[in-house]
C-alpha cells in the first residue's frame, strides 16, 4: 500500500486531491493544511510520494522542501510540488531542493493520477532496489563471518596441534593472547587489529610441530647446539603460515616468525632491530616472555608476576620495544585480571574462546 500526503493550506483543494487519489489503486492519503505539522509528521513517518502546495502562509512550499529533505532518510521521497506560479526562477529553485515534478493549477485530475501513479511506480522499484541491497550486504556480512569463523578455527586447530608436541598449556595461549590484545589496545591499534593479534598470536610456536621430542621435550637446559635447532621453529612456523590469502595468516605468519627477535638486535632468526621487527613480534614477544617466565614446566619453578614484571621492566631497549613494555606494565590491572581469568588448569583447552 502507498502513502501519499497532500499539504495545503486550502480545505478545498485537500478535499479534493484526497478524492482523487483515493481512486487509485493501493493507496492511502494523509492531508495536511499545516506544513510544519506535516514536516513533524515526516519525521516519523516515512511517506512514498508528497504533494506539496508552493503558496501558503507559514512557510512556503521551497521551504518544506528544503525541510523535509533535511530528515534523516527523506531524501529519497518523491516531492510534486503544485502551483499556479510559472515562474522558472521558482521552479529551478524548487528542482535545485529536490522537488521531482510539478503539477499546474487547475490540476488537471487525469494528469494528476498519470503522474502519481507514474512516481508511485518508481518509488516502489526504488524500495525493491534497496531491500535487495540490504539483502545482499547481509548475505555478504554472513558469510564474512563464515569465513572468519573457518579461518580462526584453522588457527586453533594448528595451535592444538603444536600444544600436543609442547608442555604449555591451553591456558599459556590464552593468556599471552589477551596479553598481546591488551598491549596493542595501549598502544592505540585500532579495534580490528588488536582483534586480529587476539586471534593470531596463539600460532607464535607452532613451527615447534617441526623439532624433534628429543630437543622440544628436553627436561633440562638445551646444548648449544641444541638450542639452534630448537631456534629454526620461528622459521618453521613461518614457513607453515606464509603467502596465504587469509589476513589472520599472514600476522600469525609475521608473529611466529619475529616474536623471538630482540629490540637490540641480538635476536633470532634474522637478527632484526628497533622498529624494524614487526610492531606484532614486539608486541607478542612481550607476552610470551611474560607468561613464560609466570608458568610452570618440567625444568622450572613459575616466577612471580612481580619477577616477571621486573625481569621485564630490565629488558625494555635490550630485548623489548620500550614501548610495548610501557603498556604493558601500565596495565597492570587488567594484566592480573587476565591472569586469574585463565589460570594454569586442565579444565583450559587451548581451544578456549579468545577474549579479554
Amino acid at each position: 500500500m502507498a502513502h501519499v500526503i497532500v499539504i495545503d493550506d486550502n480545505t478545498t483543494n485537500l478535499t479534493l486531491f484526497r478524492h482523487l487519489l483515493l481512486k487509485l489503486e493501493d493507496v492511502t492519503v494523509d492531508c495536511f493544511q499545516d506544513p510544519l505539522q506535516a514536516i513533524a509528521w515526516c519525521a516519523d513517518h516515512e511517506p512514498d510520494l508528497v504533494l506539496l502546495d508552493y503558496m501558503m502562509p507559514q512557510i512556503d512550499g521551497l521551504e518544506v522542501i528544503r525541510r523535509l529533505r533535511a530528515i534523516k532518510g527523506r531524501a529519497e521521497v518523491p516531492i510534486v510540488m503544485v502551483t499556479a506560479d510559472t515562474e522558472s526562477d521558482m521552479r529551478h529553485r524548487a528542482l535545485e531542493l529536490g522537488a521531482q515534478d510539478f503539477l499546474n493549477k487547475p490540476v488537471d485530475k487525469i494528469e494528476l493520477r498519470a503522474r502519481v501513479r507514474n512516481l508511485l511506480a518508481l518509488r516502489k522499484s526504488q524500495r525493491q532496489l534497496a531491500d535487495r541491497a540490504a539483502w545482499l550486504t547481509e548475505e555478504v556480512e554472513k558469510a564474512t563471518r563464515e569465513i572468519a569463523a573457518r579461518e580462526k578455527e584453522a588457527i586453533l586447530r594448528l595451535s592444538r596441534a603444536a600444544e600436543y608436541r609442547d608442555p604449555e598449556t591451553g591456558a599459556h595461549l590464552l593468556r599471552m593472547s589477551n596479553y598481546a590484545r591488551l598491549i596493542a589496545a595501549k598502544l592505540g591499534l585500532p579495534e580490528a587489529e588488536q582483534d586480529l593479534l587476539l586471534q593470531a598470536a596463539p600460532m607464535h610456536d607452532v613451527g615447534k610441530v617441526g623439532i624433534s621430542d628429543q630437543i622440544l621435550l628436553k627436561p633440562g637446559r638445551l646444548t648449544p647446539e641444541e638450542f639452534e635447532i630448537m631456534k629454526q621453529h620461528a622459521a618453521i612456523g613461518y614457513e607453515i603460515l606464509r603467502d596465504s590469502s587469509s589476513t589472520l595468516l599472514r600476522c600469525a605468519a609475521t608473529v611466529a616468525l619475529t616474536h623471538h627477535e630482540r629490540f637490540d638486535g641480538s635476536g633470532y632468526p634474522k637478527g632484526l632491530s628497533g622498529e624494524a621487527i614487526p610492531l606484532w613480534g614486539r608486541i607478542v614477544a612481550v607476552a610470551d616472555v611474560f607468561d613464560a617466565l609466570t608458568s610452570a614446566r618440567p625444568y622450572k619453578r613459575p616466577w612471580s608476576l612481580d619477577e616477571a614484571a621486573s625481569y621485564v621492566q630490565k629488558g625494555s631497549g635490550s630485548h623489548f620495544d620500550p614501548t610495548c613494555v610501557e603498556a604493558f606494565l601500565g596495565a597492570w590491572p587488567e594484566v592480573l585480571a587476565i591472569r586469574a581469568r585463565y589460570e594454569d588448569t586442565e579444565a583450559v583447552p587451548a581451544t578456549a574462546e579468545l577474549e579479554i
